[in-house]
């Protein structure tokens, strides 16, 4: 019995926490951009760069903002399809810089997201991310990816979510946590087609 206690009392590291320390020390060194980011959350640069970018497209940021925010994980999305090992982003993306306040207050509004599952997170299901799997798993990424892509009110936080999910089982080779993004994210796009049509009738 007390060992079961001693058991639930080990709390799982935060997955919030590498996101805002790297954002903290890249901020007071000045070098706050999405490469450096990246880059220095560690070497399973897809899993990082997708949970880092759809994190991006929910920054509070003026409309319209999305057509750009989007572009970032819709080339990871795409590298993945096309079986590269590792993200490649273009120069000026790379440098493309990032207020550390707004990823804070980003990353703690999704805090109820995080601890949901974080306590659930273990590997399991790792064959839903064995090599032959992946160009298929990007294509599915990228379709929800492109749904943020569109300029659909409404329409971007629950792909981006649904992402982050994706991302932080990928991390964590949970293919079960993976799978939920997958599915949510399949619901964000059926979605997003029930809001562009419903917006197309009341036009005509």
């Amino acid at each position: 019995m007390a060992h079961r206690q001693d058991d639930n009392s080990k709390r799982r590291p935060s997955l919030s926490m590498p996101i805002l320390r790297q954002s903290r020390a890249h901020d007071a060194a000045g070098t706050l951009t999405l490469g450096n980011l990246v880059e220095g959350l560690g070497d399973r640069s897809f899993g990082w760069a997708i949970v880092v970018f759809s994190l991006v497209t929910l920054l509070p940021l003026p409309p319209g903002s999305s057509l750009i925010t989007a572009l970032p994980v819709l080339l990871t999305t795409f590298q993945m399809v096309l079986g590269l090992p590792h993200v490649r982003l273009p120069h000026r993306l790379s440098r493309t810089t990032i207020n550390h306040d707004k990823l804070r207050r980003t990353v703690l509004r999704l805090r109820p997201v995080t601890r949901r599952l974080e306590r659930h997170l273990t590997p399991r299901f790792e064959g839903l991310f064995a090599p032959r799997h992946e160009r298929l798993l990007g294509l599915a990424l990228f379709v929800i990816a492109f749904t943020l892509f569109l300029p659909i009110p409404f329409s971007g936080w629950f792909p981006a979510v649904s992402l982050f999910i994706f991302g932080v089982g990928l991390i964590e080779r949970d293919g079960i946590i993976a799978s939920l993004g997958l599915l949510s994210g399949a619901t964000s796009v059926l979605l997003t087609i029930f809001i562009a049509t419903s917006l197309a009738a009341g036009i005509d």
